[in-house]
């Protein structure tokens, strides 16, 4: 599976998150021996299959201790824009740099560090390259323009450092602002969207997602070490890709375009008074075209998404009705619960 036949032992930051649970089902799957480090508990059917450390990647003494042993680290871990603006900084600025230099001080093989396509904030052309400017939109995108400096000043240091910029990525165990979506779906409601939804908007599956970050984990480290845009290669408009998840819930409902400038507007008030779980970054790029070039990916890395949009949203969301019952009264501010509707709760009487 790598350059060597041992499979590695992988540190994982961010263990017990969406993306790190995905991750983990799959590193075991392959042979892989792995440590998860996460502030959450890993409450999962694999937890006996592996080693669970909670902490802080901005606790260094700790994140050292736990990362001892390892070969190989993921660093999926990250505070969301629904975060304070300092712990945001102090997490996936500082804790970046921590997992980094923690990783050299041990000799790791290298680190994967998931980025964002928030480093590029809200672009003026489509589609988008990884030499394009990095301009960070909020706490949120400027710490993952941050992050990623941390990441090459590593590789400049030596260690094998691949980045990945994911487009926004769901499967299962994926919640947040989707479960939004799914909500209105799974009780038969129309949805609104932000303008005409013409535009185009590329999501990205976890599985895929995953695949990727493998490739990068036991690929040559010559290849590797570079910078990757990672979306589906199949996705067509927001209004027809998320109208396949109404018709999937069979009710008959559809999506209804509403004006961009004065909902944008709501958006911003509510925002600032805390009455809505979307943010700056969310409502100003849905609007528009929002989809970055794989080609990078696909020619360096021999990597092909298996799942188009409409899949990886329909996928999701017939995980969410299969386990409605294990989070429906949960709410708060990660990618593993539902985000709390505020306001935009009260517009299911109206679609």
């Amino acid at each position: 599976m790598s350059e060597s036949d041992n499979p590695p032992c992988v540190f994982v930051t961010g263990g017990s998150g969406f993306l790190g649970v995905n991750l983990i089902r799959l590193l075991l799957k392959r042979g892989c021996r792995v440590v998860s480090y996460d502030l959450a508990p890993f409450d999962y059917p694999e937890k006996g299959r592996l080693t669970s450390v909670r902490g802080d990647i901005r606790d260094e003494g700790a994140l050292e201790r736990a990362m001892t042993g390892c070969t190989h680290a993921v660093h999926c871990a990250a505070a969301l824009p629904l975060y304070k603006p300092a712990d945001i900084y102090s997490t996936d600025v500082e804790g970046t740099r921590n997992v980094l230099q923690a990783a050299r001080r041990l000799h790791f093989d290298r680190v994967v560090h998931i980025s964002s396509t928030a480093v590029y904030g809200v672009p003026d052309h489509h589609p988008l390259y990884e030499t394009d400017p990095m301009i960070g939109v909020g706490p949120y995108g400027e710490a993952k323009v941050q992050a990623e400096r941390e990441a090459e000043a590593a590789r400049a240091h030596g260690l094998c450092v691949p980045i990945i910029r994911p487009k926004s990525f769901i499967g299962p165990e994926r919640l947040g602002v989707f479960a939004l979506f799914y909500e209105w779906a799974y009780e038969g409601h129309n949805f609104p969207i932000l303008g005409r939804g013409t535009n185009r908007y590329q999501f990205l599956d976890v599985a895929d997602l995953c695949e990727v970050i493998l490739i990068c984990l036991t690929g040559p480290r010559k290849a590797v070490n570079d910078t990757f845009n990672i979306g589906a290669e199949e996705y067509t408009t927001l209004r027809e890709d998320f109208q396949a998840v109404l018709d999937a819930a069979g009710h008959g409902k559809r999506i209804v375009p509403i004006p961009a400038g004065p909902a944008i507007l709501a958006l911003k008030l509510m925002e600032k008074l805390k009455l809505s779980p979307l943010y700056k970054w969310v409502y100003e790029t849905v609007v528009t075209d929002s989809f970055v070039s794989t080609e990078k990916a696909a020619r360096v890395l021999n990597f092909h998404p298996r799942y188009s949009n409409k899949d990886a949203l329909i996928r999701n969301y017939r995980w969410y009705v299969k386990h409605l019952d294990q989070f429906k009264h949960a709410t708060g501010i990660s990618h593993r619960v539902p985000w709390k509707q505020g306001l935009l709760k009260l517009a299911k009487i109206v679609f």
